[in-house]
């Protein structure tokens, strides 16, 4: 690994091409008072041949460098800021140019931060014998090469210019970050996540101050100056990169864990209280994690820091060995709803010591690697200290946030064009807390295909690698996961191979339809899933990277592995991994039922018994109204249970099945789907409502849940169901905190925390609930106003502001009509009041202020026309006044910004967006306010309204980017390029921005940028392979080409074929024109059962029809369809009735009869819309024959006497015929592919008799089998001279002989309808019927047109009729 990544380097820094930091140094002086910061480092370094080592540093003032003692040579070209190149960026008038000039700075300045700017000569003295050692997979050398090296010791004295960002003052307080290559602006080193090494700090302060740095603390030393000050010495022995060097000194507290004498709690002495409260539970995540890893913790001790929130550049700064948070985390014993949110943060913190700091990627296609182990060690604490439950409902929620957002390939985990283009920035936004969930989803999948124990292994055997003593690399990458996977987890070679770069190498998750019907005939479900995928093909392709010769597959290429199907049926609940997340698309499967109920379906029950042998198992067998149908056993069923799969299922069952599901399943994530699809249904009912108050009432029940389902009973709200939901949140609301003798809300009490959250939540619900003429009713508004007029908290020993901030926002939530309006000044009193008493009584972290700013500003938005927008912003504005805190600041600037963006659209928000950021002094702060103004902007919508923006302020915001605010705050000039992107309607990521756009202008990167993608934007539409030059004989004129298909977003938009030459794939069937554009197809594939294939007497029936598709066989009863896109001005359809199915509906519409409902495509066309929706009945045996207007389908069966199985099997598929614009073109199987395929049949048949010979050679001596054999083998003599005979008669009829005896009918022209496809379709049937005799009967049917001039040519019909024997045993 060390020598592919060594180029790498080098290209990266070629100026400090093999320098190589093996000890570092650091002596900082630092004068709080005068915020001066001054030393020197001493760096011990490996010099390599050319003798000049390049270092980082930025902001500093460079005095003297010292190599070996002596003085050295430097040059030092420290960033210049752009702030005064507006001349520059007169050209940018328009959104589009502003995104252009912002990738072009964007990507320069990232760049540039590569490259090292402090050039040492160190070429004096230098060994001309001495040869450069080469240096192992991490970076260091052993002690023997390290003897071999030109090492130097080089000493640099400096000084802090400004420390405006990687360190900073504030007050008598001076902290670091860990911002993305700012190191380098508090001391000189190598900012390089591969360079590591070990590192000893000395940090002299004054005599009050206490300073914090990494590693362990050595002694102190007191000066004797005047004042006296102070020396803290640390040593960390362990290899880290710069990045994780920190530093904090303020005149701290600290308090000393009481389980686990290396960790140290530190904070200001304002918060000691709050950070007592606080840590009681921390020694129980050190010691989780201490468990599960079998290892002791990598550091010598662990600090965490806290700081005031306005400090803090992040709510988390990791360093090694310590973390550095903000104090908001902090809270009182009085406060209950920060406790989950605090705990996560620092046990995160905590696992990203282990993995990401201690252990660290071996490259930047790594980093998905440790993300995700710590994430996952984080949901292991959750799942021991949280609950389970608690656990779960957080990964399904992450789950589906990735699944709606993993489209492009900014997602894609460990593809190296990502990574490397992303500079890092891929972990910074939304984007970033994507990647982040789908590495946890990533690795929690591998945990669930190996088993815990496997995976707490891989987990040890890692973790006790990296802290062996005779390994100097404690770096981890995916391969080295990989083969642990295979080695440790047990996982198979083939399934890893494919599971990496499908999940990990490439984006987009699995979307999954799926609807069933019951055949009660079978006893079995019949389930039909549609499979998808959340990214486009066109960025699936380019994502994925495989190699051309393996593209002969669908454009969804699946995922690898067995989901499961859950059912719950009467006798119990059975589990069936049969849906393969690979293949075709389109599937059918029948899973037999284990239920009785066929044998019980005439008796009747007898009163007060429980019918269907419920006695057996009373935990899923309710009564029988609780089943969906009386002629049903199922319950209801689930997909992907466990959560083996990322992927995105739409479940389509009977509402009584998710009610069902609702009330009997107790997992998390069975009631939360049951929930959401509850709430989204079209026409409720009372059922669904009693089903959800039954749910929200049931204390037993988790409390999230139980939450969505107050939600869920408000949205059922309405006056056709009598405001049922609404009058159950009131009850239920009334029976906990009221008075029944006063009807008044008793005095707070908070002891039951599940109870206190579900309360907390019902007056926003309350307040979501529409009548008619979408406003809020009059009991709501009422209801609300009373809780906010009554509440109190005396005798309550917990805090009422969370509880207090939530009835506020429920007031925002509110839509008010001429009878609420009545209602209006009462609420803002009551606003207008709680605002004074926290003036006068801030609460904690200035909460309740936050939601009354929150809460005014959506009130004056919604009644803007009534309300002067003057008032509200000269009532907000006090609010933005530096001496409030933080949080109070940043929502007054985000309610002004709302209000500006409503009142003057986006230029003049943006305007006011730019002056707010110029006057916030927080980091944190401009932050947050980028993360608003980019919100603005993607409300704005399309390029149309962005267009108005004037270049001003697009010239100011690029100013920003470029300037020294961008370069201060890493994560604000990060949104502030998201923010023009967003403008020019472009994606808010550096993922595929060309780097054209570096060199060039507007329109000369655009024209660049299309030229280069012109072949590759063709060939995922087309994929045009290396045809010869004799099947290139008919070229398509570009005037014919087809309009490509538009998909609805519900489906998944359908493959193109690929063209295949026939010199590379032997099984080709078909060749079509060169030119020709292929038309997308969808295809169906329909397993059948053992049964189903006894009743049908069929072997292997395929029914294809498509352009140039390369032959597929089907092993097994199955049958497919191959449904090409249909041309514009035809639209004819098979179409399938069936009307003596019996079988459960699993639709939500009201019928007997039951289909399962994947979809409908719209194919565009010039005058007609063609809307056919696919409905798999799914029961092959009692299917009518077809009924059809195509001459073509029920002529060619019923003229050719195909017998009635094959009409039933037939009638299964929805053939829709596509015609093609070629002219003459003729399309048909060749001689040569029919006799290669003859060949590889004969010669898998082959294999598998000598298997069988094989298999019986102990048979060979019995005289039973041997008289069997000999009458088998005079029996196909015979029916060899009989075909022989049937060949010779057939001569006298057009018959073309072919080899073997296999006899050739071609039969006359047949005349088609004019009106269907032309001749360049080709329709091919194969029928297998097992005969009752001792033969079998295999025919085939070409459709193969003669080619003609300027007409559309009669086609001919040709038969192939081979025979086969049979033996009967």
């Amino acid at each position: 690994m060390a020598k592919p990544r060594k180029p790498k380097n080098d290209d990266a820094k070629p100026e400090n091409s093999g320098a190589l930091v093996r000890h570092q140094k650091l002596c900082l002086s630092i004068d709080i008072d005068r915020r001066r910061i001054y030393g020197h480092t001493e760096l011990e370094i490996a010099v390599p041949e050319i003798g000049i080592v390049g270092l980082h540093a930025e902001n500093l003032g460079i005095g003297s460098v010292l190599v070996d003692g002596e003085v050295a040579e430097f040059e030092y070209y420290p960033h210049q800021y752009h702030e005064e190149s507006e001349k520059g960026l007169s050209a940018v008038l328009t959104p589009s140019s502003a995104a252009d000039a912002a990738a072009s700075a964007y990507i320069t300045a990232l760049e540039r931060e590569l490259v090292p700017n402090l050039l040492i000569n160190c070429c004096k003295g230098f060994k001309n014998g001495s040869e450069q050692q080469p240096v192992t997979e991490n970076g260091f050398h052993s002690s023997t090469e390290a003897k071999q090296q030109n090492a130097r010791v080089i000493r640099i004295d400096y000084w802090v210019e400004k420390a405006e960002t990687g360190i900073h003052f504030k007050d008598n307080v001076l902290h670091t970050d860990n911002q993305i290559r700012r190191a380098r602006c508090w001391f000189p080193c190598i900012d390089d996540s591969s360079q590591r090494c070990c590192y000893d700090m000395e940090f002299t302060v004054a005599q009050n101050l206490v300073a914090v740095s990494n590693g362990n603390l050595q002694y102190q030393v007191l000066s004797k100056d005047d004042p006296p000050r102070k020396t803290y010495v640390y040593s960390l022995n362990v290899p880290v990169a710069a990045q994780w060097i920190s530093l904090a000194v303020a005149p701290f507290e600290i308090l000393p864990d009481h389980q686990f004498n290396l960790i140290s709690h530190i904070c200001l002495s304002a918060n000691m209280p709050k950070l007592r409260n606080t840590m009681e539970f921390f020694h129980s995540a050190f010691s989780c994690y201490k468990d599960y890893l079998s290892v002791d913790f990598p550091f010598e001790s662990y600090k965490q820091v806290f700081i005031e929130p306005e400090m803090a550049v992040s709510s988390v700064s990791l360093g090694a060995s310590m973390s550095i948070f903000s104090s908001q985390a902090l809270f009182d014993e009085k406060v209950i709803d920060q406790t989950i949110d605090t705990r996560i943060k620092l046990a995160y913190a905590l696992a990203r010591q282990w993995f990401g700091v201690y252990i660290t990627p071996e490259a930047p296609n790594d980093e998905w690697l440790l993300d995700g182990l710590a994430g996952f060690l984080t949901d292991y604490f959750i799942k021991k200290n949280l609950g389970n439950n608690e656990a779960r409902y957080r990964r399904y929620k992450a789950n589906c946030a990735v699944c709606k957002a993993d489209y492009s390939g900014a997602t894609a985990l460990s593809l190296s064009a990502s990574c490397k283009d992303l500079y890092g920035t891929q972990c910074i936004g939304l984007i970033g807390k994507i990647r982040s969930w789908k590495a946890v989803a990533i690795i929690q999948m591998l945990e669930k295909q190996m088993g815990p124990e496997s995976f707490r292994n891989i987990l040890q055997t890692i973790v006790s690698r990296a802290q062996d003593s005779t390994r100097t690399s404690r770096s981890l990458s995916t391969k080295e996961f990989r083969h642990l996977a295979n080695k440790v987890g047990n996982l198979e070679r083939p399934f890893l191979k494919e599971f990496f770069p499908r999940w990990v190498g490439s984006c987009g998750c699995p979307v999954l339809r799926m609807g069933f019907s019951y055949n009660k005939r079978k006893n079995m479900v019949e389930l039909a899933v549609l499979r998808g995928c959340t990214a486009s093909p066109d960025s699936g392709a380019s994502v994925l990277n495989i190699n051309a010769d393996s593209e002969n597959r669908e454009s969804d290429i699946g995922w690898p592995g067995m989901m499961s199907i859950r059912i719950y049926e009467l006798d119990g609940m059975y589990d069936h991994p049969i849906l393969p997340m690979a293949g075709d698309i389109w599937q059918l499967l029948e899973i037999q039922c284990h239920s009785k109920l066929a044998a019980r379906r005439f008796q009747k029950p007898k009163k007060g018994s429980k019918p269907d042998g419920s006695d057996d198992n009373g935990d899923v067998m309710p009564a029988l109204d609780m089943r969906s149908s009386s002629e049903s056993p199922l319950l209801w069923m689930r997909a992907d249970p466990e959560m083996e799969y990322l992927a995105e299922i739409h479940f389509n069952q009977p509402l009584q099945m998710w009610i069902n599901q609702l009330e009997k399943d107790k997992d998390v994530i069975a009631q939360a789907q049951a929930v959401a699809t509850l709430e989204a249904l079209p026409q409720l009912s009372f059922s669904v409502v009693n089903a959800l108050n039954s749910f929200l009432t049931d204390s037993k029940a988790f409390w999230r849940l139980r939450i969505e389902a107050a939600f869920a009973l408000a949205n059922t709200a309405s006056e056709e169901t009598d405001w049922a939901g609404l009058v159950h949140l009131v009850k239920f609301y009334k029976s906990r905190r009221f008075d029944a003798n006063i009807g008044l809300p008793k005095p707070n009490d908070f002891h039951d925390f599940p109870e206190y959250f579900v309360l907390e939540a019902i007056p926003h619900a309350v307040a979501m609930v529409r009548a008619a003429d979408k406003k809020s009713p009059r009991e709501a508004v009422e209801f609300i106003l009373q809780l906010l007029k009554y509440n109190d908290n005396n005798g309550n020993t917990y805090s009422d502001v969370f509880w207090l901030a939530a009835l506020v926002q429920s007031v925002g939530e509110l839509e008010f009509g001429q009878q609420s309006v009545l209602f209006l000044t009462s609420l803002l009193k009551r606003i207008d009041r709680l605002l004074q008493f926290d003036r006068l009584m801030p609460s904690h972290n200035g909460i309740l202020t936050v939601s009354c700013i929150r809460t005014l500003t959506q009130i004056a938005l919604k009644l803007s026309e009534f309300i002067p927008l003057d008032r509200v912003i000269e009532l907000i504005r006090p609010f933005r006044d530096f001496k409030t805190i933080w949080q109070v600041r940043i929502e007054a600037s985000r309610a002004l910004l709302d209000l500006e963006f409503h009142c003057k659209g986006i230029d003049a928000a943006l305007s006011l967006f730019i002056k707010y950021l110029e006057e916030e002094p927080s980091f944190r702060g401009q932050v947050k306010l980028g993360v608003h103004a980019m919100r603005l902007c993607q409300i704005s919508g399309g390029s149309d309204s962005n267009d108005n923006i004037k270049s001003e302020v697009l010239v100011s915001l690029l100013l920003l980017l470029d300037g020294r605010i961008g370069f201060n705050n890493v994560f604000l000039r990060h949104h502030l390029f998201c923010i023009i992107q967003i403008l020019a309607g472009r994606s808010p990521t550096l993922c595929g921005v060309p780097r054209e756009t570096r060199t060039l202008l507007m329109g000369d990167a655009e024209t660049s940028i299309e030229q280069k993608n012109i072949i590759s934007s063709l060939v995922p539409e087309m994929k045009l392979p290396d045809l010869p030059s004799d099947n290139l004989n008919h070229p398509e004129p570009p005037s014919n080409t087809l309009h490509p298909l538009e998909t609805p977003p519900d489906i998944p938009n359908p493959s193109h074929e690929v063209l295949a030459n026939p010199q590379a794939s032997k099984e080709a069937d078909t060749v079509s024109s060169g030119h020709e554009r292929k038309m997308p197809s969808i295809k169906i594939r329909v397993k059948q059962s053992a049964a189903t294939s006894r009743t049908e007497d069929a072997d292997n029936q395929t029914v294809e029809k498509s352009q140039g598709r390369q032959h597929e066989t089907d092993h097994g009863a199955s049958s497919s369809v191959s449904v090409d896109a249909p041309q514009r001005n035809f639209a004819e359809v098979v179409s399938i009735s069936n009307q003596n199915l019996e079988e459960v509906n699993s639709c939500h519409d009201h019928g007997s009869r039951m289909t399962a409902s994947i979809g409908s495509a719209k194919p565009a066309s010039d005058g007609d819309e063609i809307g056919k929706e696919l409905q798999c009945t799914a029961d092959s045996s009692k299917v009518s024959g077809l009924q059809s207007d195509v001459p073509l389908s029920s002529s060619f069966i019923q003229d050719n006497n195909i017998d009635a199985d094959a009409q039933k099997f037939a009638s299964l598929q929805t053939l829709s015929v596509g015609r093609s614009g070629l002219e003459g073109g003729s399309l048909g199987l060749t001689d040569s592919s029919l006799h290669e395929k003859e060949k590889k049949k004969k010669k898998k048949k082959g294999k598998e008799k000598k298997r069988k010979r094989e298999d019986h050679k102990e048979r060979r001596d019995d005289p039973e089998y041997l008289e069997r054999k000999r009458l088998k083998k005079e029996k196909k003599q015979k029916e060899k001279e009989m075909a022989k005979l049937l060949s010779k008669e057939t001569n006298s009829s057009s018959v073309e002989p072919t080899t073997k005896g296999e006899p050739r009918m071609k039969l006359a022209p047949a005349q088609l309808n004019p009106n269907e496809p032309s001749a360049s379709d080709v329709v091919t049937k194969r029928v297998a019927n097992e005969r009752r005799g001792s033969d079998s009967l295999t025919k085939r049917v070409d459709v193969k047109p003669e080619a003609s001039e300027g007409t559309s040519a009669a086609p001919k019909i040709r038969i192939k009729i081979k025979n086969r024997t049979l033996n009967k045993s």
